[in-house]
């Protein structure tokens, strides 16, 4: 590191152009015309004028010379050559960074957020991530816009799938894991990159899931609910972070002091840079925020924006603000002096390449022992949601039909899967031959595509393999291209061809005497009543990525217990939605979840989800004792702040092999100075028993879990009676059982988003 002196004196010779350029980020597309071309020795003044809707942005070349940092692209050879070119046409010799969107993967693809969600494991998380960074830094890239710390309830939301599901805390656990993951021990190790949360805030609250529509968020919600990821990352060193496209309270996240100056950098601390999302800037003006773009510049420096992505309000605006006293020339200098403190953390002043190195890339990259990793971490997040016995496959089975969409689809990536190749994937039916031998399986997908309409020659070949089997895995989903950025949906469910499939599959199979299991790839919560209230058995396996065929079907045999627990509730009708385990507790409430005259409800479906969050089931079962707390009440005369209550439950393995199962720790205030939730899911512990084999699951209870933003809106506990209910889900919970916080500390926490 060249070290804070030096940086300033760095920043006391840019030029206003320079630092609006070092805080402009721009598509590859830009550098590789103009400095192929070479730029003007005197800076000049030309727009550069590529075709399409690049053009719009009317970038100076000038500009483009001095751009502090590069979009979307990776490759060590390119990025060393790009980065070599750019040096040796600069003044000032401040290399670029280079960003993109390694979202669970660069080459090798691990599961989707959602499914990581669903393994309950930062451990995991923070491997995958790991990994991901090996690949990323061997690549040419500095930066991850990742982890993703949005809050979200509402499955029509295309980027559900990038969130880790609808607790709080959960997500602050991953999100945490995920920053230490890439970013490692040291920004300078040539095998991490920098991490950018995003988006902040509040971005998963858009209405009716349409996605970057208006959001509309109370304060205690928008801390309670949608900050403490962020929190979280923030405490684990999260070195950017990316305002959200959407409103807060009224304001665009990109134009508002309160929310980045006042709570993120304020309140809760954060010291690194902050980047918009795509044109951000420029949409404050659709927004009604700006009249102009010299007006978005204004106000987004203002807000505290320091690096401008793909739009060029800074780059042709700051400059002429700054002539005309309408920026803040210290605003700007800290803007660029914290884009320069991140490229001297990653060490780029002394080795501009950083861990770019072809060699390396080709020998970490999609390498086996990632493969391998992939392989694992897919198994570990698959959740089975129903099975009657049917899974795992008997080993005695003669002949399987695969059969539905999937059975032969290698499109098992998942939204932004970065570099990853369908090719790289092993359909599902190909693994099971793999295994069992060719003669064993038979694939019969009925039809090509997801949603095309049923082929009666298709359809009967189907059907003519599921009476010929020994047993059918129905393989059906959503396509990963309804998933992810600009693909809400107003109907989570499967498209209606499948549905018509599945079907027919089922009767076929019913009138055989034929069992079913069914395994569902999807990057949301859908709902999907024709195969759990039909089908044998039910194995959602989400987009698992890379080596997802054969995890599927390592779970499906039995090799792999299925792991995963629900970490967002899937509704049982889409007029449920939102739909979640912490609702707040209402004063007319229903015993049954059906409306009864003037109860809370539906008179026509009970409200409650049709799989709720924690829910996945194992090979064996389980049985769970009474819980029992080891004294009634925390900080009773004498005691310090380290004060706990243990709660502890007796887990029992009743069935007849080896298993998992995930206890989980939900608490509720039952009187308090604003409502509180009926359930807030605050611990689990993974356990493995034997056949017979009985274990003691113990959890500590201390002050700071039971923490909220009181009437007053400051961070605090108050004193009063709690249950804590323990369980395989929060939907199978034990009685409660009963401790008080007795009051009389003074030192407890108050104010502030925590």
């Amino acid at each position: 590191m060249i070290g804070e002196a030096a940086l300033r004196a760095l920043l006391s010779r840019m030029t206003p152009d320079e630092k609006a350029a070092q805080a402009t980020q721009l598509y590859e597309a830009f550098f590789d015309a103009v400095l192929a071309e070479g730029a003007p020795a005197d800076g000049g003044g030309a727009v550069f004028d590529p075709t399409g809707p690049l053009g719009d942005l009317r970038i100076r070349r000038a500009t483009v010379a001095a751009a502090g940092s590069v979009l979307g692209s990776s490759g060590a050879a390119r990025l060393r050559r790009l980065q070599d070119a750019y040096l040796a046409q600069s003044r000032l010799k401040i290399p670029l960074l280079f960003m993109t969107d390694v979202i669970h993967g660069l080459r090798t693809v691990f599961p989707v957020p959602l499914a990581l969600g669903a393994s309950f494991d930062p451990a995991l998380v923070r491997s995958c991530a790991r990994i991901a960074a090996t690949e990323a830094a061997a690549s040419g890239l500095h930066v991850t816009f990742a982890p993703m710390c949005d809050f979200c309830r509402d499955p029509r939301w295309g980027r559900i799938t990038e969130t880790t599901g609808e607790s709080p805390w959960l997500n602050g656990l991953l999100a945490a894991a995920a920053v230490r993951g890439y970013q490692g021990g040291d920004l300078a190790d040539p095998s991490s990159v920098a991490a950018c949360m995003k988006h902040f805030a509040g971005y998963g609250a858009v209405e009716g899931g349409r996605e970057y529509d208006e959001t509309d968020i109370s304060e205690r919600s928008l801390r309670a609910l949608h900050l403490p990821a962020f929190q979280a990352a923030v405490d684990a060193g999260a070195a950017l972070a990316m305002p959200a496209f959407t409103l807060v309270d009224g304001v665009p996240a990109a134009a508002s002091p309160w929310l980045l100056r006042t709570v993120l950098r304020g309140e809760m601390g954060f010291a690194g840079v902050t980047v918009s999302d795509w044109g951000a800037v420029a949409e404050l003006i659709p927004h009604g925020v700006a009249a102009d773009r010299g007006e978005a510049a204004e106000k987004a420096l203002r807000a505290g924006v320091d690096v401008e992505m793909m739009s060029s309000c800074y780059a042709n605006g700051l400059a002429p603000l700054l002539l005309a006293d309408r920026a803040d020339p210290a605003q700007v200098d800290e803007a660029v002096l914290r884009i320069l403190r991140l490229k001297d953390r990653l060490g780029l002043f002394e080795d501009p390449h950083h861990g770019a190195d072809e060699a390396r890339e080709k020998a970490v990259v999609l390498c086996d022992a990632h493969r391998a990793a992939s392989r694992d971490a897919a198994a570990r997040c698959m959740v089975l949601l129903a099975n009657d016995g049917t899974l795992p496959l008997r080993p005695a089975l003669r002949r399987i039909a695969v059969v539905g969409p999937y059975a032969e689809a290698a499109h098992l990536l998942g939204a932004w899967a970065c570099d990853g190749r369908d090719e790289d994937c092993v359909p599902l039916a190909e693994a099971l031959r793999r295994r069992l031998g060719a003669d064993r399986v038979v694939a019969a997908p009925g039809c090509a595509a997801l949603d095309e309409a049923l082929d009666p020659d298709g359809l009967a070949a189907v059907l003519a393999a599921v009476r010929a089997a020994d047993a059918v895995v129905l393989a059906v989903g959503e396509h990963p291209s309804r998933t992810g950025e600009a693909a809400s949906r107003t109907d989570p469910v499967l498209p209606a061809p499948q549905r018509a499939l599945a079907d027919a599959v089922l009767d076929a199979a019913r009138a055989a005497g034929t069992p079913v299991a069914a395994v569902l790839y999807a990057g949301r919560p859908l709902v999907v009543p024709e195969l759990d209230d039909r089908a044998g058995a039910l194995l959602l396996a989400w987009f698992p990525g890379t080596a997802g065929g054969e995890a599927a079907a390592d779970v499906l045999l039995g090799d792999r217990e299925p792991e995963g627990r629900l970490p967002a509730s899937f509704p049982e009708s889409v007029g449920q939605i939102p739909v979640h385990h912490d609702r707040l507790p209402s004063g007319r409430p229903s015993a049954d979840g059906f409306s009864n005259g003037y109860q809370v409800g539906y008179r026509d479906r009970s409200f409650l989800p049709r799989f709720a969050f924690g829910h996945g089931l194992s090979y064996t079962t389980f049985a769970y004792g009474a819980p029992s707390v080891d004294r009634p009440a925390l900080w009773q005369e004498g005691e310090g702040a380290d004060a706990a209550v243990t709660v502890s439950v007796a887990v029992a393995n009743t069935g007849p092999r080896t298993g998992t199962t995930l206890v989980q720790l939900y608490l509720r205030d039952l009187v308090a100075s604003v409502s509180r939730p009926l359930l807030s899911f605050r611990g689990f512990e993974r356990v493995r028993l034997a056949p017979g084999q009985t274990r003691r699951v113990s959890f500590r209870i201390d002050e700071p879990m039971l923490r909220f933003h009181d009437d007053r809106m400051r961070f605090v506990s108050e004193p009063g009676d709690f249950h804590a209910f323990v369980g395989p889900s929060a939907a199978r919970l034990s009685d409660p059982v009963a401790f008080a916080l007795r009051a009389g500390r003074p030192d407890r926490a108050a104010g502030g988003a925590r």
